[in-house]
């Protein structure tokens, strides 16, 4: 790690062409370069091959490359692995891979830490101390395509900004990382298999939606009554459902692409005939899908799992009226990976 000298993966393919030809060189050198930090994923300049001994002397006299790794594995007991990736400069953030019979699932973090307030997450308690930069967000998914190779015999192939941190709130990082994740010369990955998930920011879905990235969106929902949400999510007073439902169907509009909603059921809190009275009213005013969520106990708090009679009354309702949900099961509890446990405890 070299914090003297910029990390070469901070430049766009412009900026590294200007760079090229302000040292005398051909252009076509800054297409050589990018191809080896993104498609090839180079953690060092001495890699580069295709270039001459001497440019990359010149370059390790520019530049650094600053690439996260993996500091500690967790492996849970139904293949689910949680990683500590420590950053150059000694933060730590989580990611997990998520393995199924069909796919493997990334879950990316975007911030170190979390601006947000939201009482039932693990995550929601720690300070938000940076955001991550383009390339320690396509450093986690790199490495753990690496880690689905090696331990199920098949790259990734779903890539889910649900890790820790809100994605929308360091949105020039997360949409240029989309782009070097899905662009022939990065990895190469289908848009479609990117979900990005947001607690509800109405402007920059909006802003999301002109972006033209052709990823999927994910709401985090768990209340359709607006006082009910606010106390679980405190800081969503500032963005009513009303303007959320706005944001949501401008998405659609541009997109063609249905919002999935994430709720989590809790007993006491949730689980009344108006709250899912409720969610079916506001899913009725977008094309959506619904992913019932199991709750992930991060303490002994307020928050209980809903039963197994409330989320099948969840279910049956919503079919009733059209709306397509799922049960989404837990994954990594043992070792703290699932959904809102992602604390640092490591």
């Amino acid at each position: 790690m070299n914090e003297d000298k910029k990390d070469i993966r901070a430049l766009s393919l412009n900026e590294l062409e200007a760079y090229f030809s302000s040292i005398g060189e051909k252009p076509f050198r800054a297409k050589q370069v990018y191809e080896w930090l993104w498609n090839k994923n180079a953690h060092s300049l001495s890699e580069m091959t295709s270039l001459s001994k001497s440019l990359r002397e010149k370059l390790e006299e520019d530049f650094a490359i600053n690439p996260s790794e993996i500091h500690i594995i967790q492996k849970s007991k139904d293949g689910t692995i949680k990683n500590a990736v420590k950053l150059y400069d000694g933060n730590v953030v989580e990611s997990v891979m998520i393995p199924t019979s069909k796919r493997t699932t990334a879950c990316v973090s975007s911030q170190v830490g979390c601006s947000l307030d939201c009482t039932f997450c693990a995550t929601a308690r720690l300070v938000r101390i940076r955001n991550l930069t383009v390339a320690e967000i396509v450093d986690q998914i790199v490495l753990m395509d690496k880690q689905s190779r090696e331990y199920h015999q098949k790259p990734l192939s779903n890539i889910v900004f649900m890790g820790m941190g809100e994605p929308l709130l360091n949105y020039p990082a997360v949409t240029e990382a989309v782009r070097k994740i899905t662009e022939d010369k990065g990895l190469g990955i289908s848009p479609r298999r990117i979900t990005v998930s947001t607690s509800g920011i109405p402007k920059m879905i909006t802003k999301l939606a002109d972006e033209d990235l052709r990823v999927k969106l994910a709401l985090s929902l768990h209340s359709a009554i607006e006082e009910k949400r606010n106390l679980l999510m405190p800081f969503s007073r500032k963005f009513p459902l009303t303007e959320i439902l706005k944001a949501l169907q401008y998405w659609y509009s541009k997109t063609k692409s249905r919002i999935t909603f994430e709720y989590i059921v809790w007993n006491g809190i949730n689980d009344k005939k108006e709250d899912i009275d409720a969610l079916v009213k506001f899913c009725k005013k977008v094309p959506s899908k619904v992913n019932l969520i199991q709750y992930n106990s991060i303490d002994k708090g307020d928050y209980l799992q809903a039963s197994a009679d409330i989320m099948n009354e969840y279910v049956s309702f919503l079919e009733k009226n059209g709306i397509v949900v799922k049960i989404r099961k837990s994954r990594g509890q043992d070792i703290d990976a699932a959904c809102g446990q992602l604390a640092n405890k490591s």
